[in-house]
């Protein structure tokens, strides 16, 4: 049998593990925190219960893609969704108006139309290429062939230049790239294709997962261990071993070393090469990963309602306090926050009201890198000054658009840039890992595959982030060990 040892408990690291564990091989998992799942996991504070990272996911209706690998990796029945409102499950709310983003072309067209009504043929236009952009993805399409060149040339061209020049209207163009928190996108940079990826799974359906993110890492896990396969915790990896040309173990903090036929770090890849002898990885290749860029970071105050005080909201609300809807990780102390994201946890299926919910907004890692360093929960009282001004201005600019929303807050938690670092290794506390961005395309795109023949890398930095975006990534990454149509075939064969 032969021997994976996998870096990282988050999503990429344990959907890897099912997958391989399926196909014969002798999984490790570890994990350097006290908890698994990453950015699946969730938090207690008495009797609420929050999610950090995963808040809302696509493409997950019967017969849909993410759907499908959820059922390959079976844990489709163990995980309950609860759907947003199909006619509006993201709203906009841009300049005094609301503009629903909906499931379904029909749906989207027609309520888009109502505040553009001269603009429906470019919507449509619009919609049909963020399908067929989609499509030439082949883990988010499912098919064996696609279109390549389409692929290739809508990662070389920006969100904007695209958008502009299929809608006229300048309010419109702001409204449809008004979801580009979901990336961090950035004006002129982010390729057109991760915003048709993001676009095309949530247009499909959208759900949030009843309970927490948590179940899906509970999940994984359980299908892991019945296949035979080890987890880990407070193990982390502080040395990939090898032997001149190839890696054959991973040294863990405890010392313990674990021998491996196949590497695979779901960890940054950042982090992972410093777990690498300098000898073993060419300059060239080094250089250039240290050379991306990560995304932004994030401020979240996670609020605990009191009880039976606030509706539940089956829709997330993007409300925009700028002039634009690009550029609000660009912020001075007197325009902060630019922007939040506000959304509800859904704790059971079908609630009339809402036991939690959490409002988030860009931060830049600078605004906290002087407590870098210290551990949680002691990093001193003008740290906790600093967070406290911080939540009571994103609650006073929630209240711009639910007025005296704060009176129905029995307690509020926050993290920071920092907390995410922590708990994820993200160097800066990258929201989404490495930026993908067209101006250094020949440079800046980062594969499954490693100069090290048996170390393979997954996660969200590989392909994309989201459920959807890392467990196509770990199709990939596996497909490199099994091949690609042992996976096409054994995808087939689940559904």
């Amino acid at each position: 049998m032969k021997k994976c040892v996998i870096i990282g408990s988050g999503l990429g690291g344990l959907s890897c593990g099912v997958i391989l564990a399926k196909n014969g091989y002798k999984v490790t998992i570890l994990e350097q925190g006290y908890q698994i799942g990453g950015c699946l996991q969730c938090f207690h504070r008495s009797d609420a219960v929050f999610d950090t990272g995963m808040h809302y996911i696509g493409s997950a209706d019967t017969g849909q893609v993410l759907n499908r690998f959820m059922k390959y990796l079976g844990i489709d029945t163990s995980v309950e969704l609860a759907r947003l409102n199909p006619m509006g499950y993201d709203i906009i709310s841009f300049q005094g108006e609301e503009y629903p983003f909906a499931n379904g072309k029909e749906n989207f067209v027609n309520l888009m139309s109502e505040h553009f009504p001269k603009n429906r043929v470019e919507l449509e236009r619009y919609y049909d290429l963020v399908k067929v952009v989609a499509s030439s993805a082949t883990m988010h399409s499912l098919k064996r062939r696609v279109d390549i060149n389409i692929n290739t040339a809508y990662k070389m061209k920006s969100v904007n230049e695209i958008v502009e020049q299929f809608i006229s209207d300048p309010l419109l163009q702001q409204i449809i790239v008004g979801i580009q928190p979901l990336y961090a996108g950035i004006k002129d940079h982010t390729p057109f294709i991760t915003h048709a990826l993001i676009h095309d799974c949530f247009e499909q359906s959208a759900f949030r997962i009843v309970g927490g993110s948590s179940s899906v890492a509970s999940s994984l896990e359980n299908q892991i261990k019945k296949l035979g396969g080890e987890i880990f915790t407070r193990q982390k990896a502080v040395k990939i071993e090898n032997n001149g040309s190839y890696a054959t173990a991973v040294i863990a903090s405890s010392g313990e070393r674990f021998p491996a036929d196949i590497v695979i770090s779901a960890i940054h890849p950042l982090n992972t090469l410093k777990l690498i002898d300098g000898l073993l990885v060419r300059p060239y290749y080094r250089n250039r990963i240290e050379s991306f860029k990560n995304t932004a970071s994030v401020f979240v105050v996670y609020l605990k309602f009191k009880k039976n005080s606030v509706k539940y909201m089956d829709h997330n609300l993007y409300y925009y306090r700028s002039q634009s809807t690009w550029g609000c990780d660009n912020y001075d102390v007197t325009s902060w926050p630019k922007f939040l994201l506000y959304m509800h946890f859904c704790h059971k299926n079908n609630p009339e009201y809402a036991e939690t919910g959490k409002i988030l907004t860009y931060m830049n890692f600078d605004e906290v890198a002087k407590w870098q360093g210290t551990h949680v929960g002691h990093r001193g009282e003008d740290y906790e000054t600093f967070k406290r001004k911080k939540a009571e201005l994103l609650i006073d600019a929630l209240e711009e658009k639910i007025p005296d929303i704060r009176y129905h807050v029995e307690n509020y938690y926050t993290s920071t840039p920092l907390t995410y670092y922590d708990y994820t290794g993200a160097p800066e506390g990258a929201m989404y890992g490495l930026q993908k961005d067209v101006k250094a395309i020949g440079l800046n795109r980062l594969t499954c595959k490693t100069n090290i023949p048996n170390l393979l890398l997954a996660g969200q930095s590989v392909t994309s982030h989201g459920m959807f975006g890392v467990l196509a990534g770990s199709l990939i990454t596996c497909s490199e060990v099994l091949s690609k149509e042992t996976i096409f075939t054994q995808l087939e064969e689940s559904y």
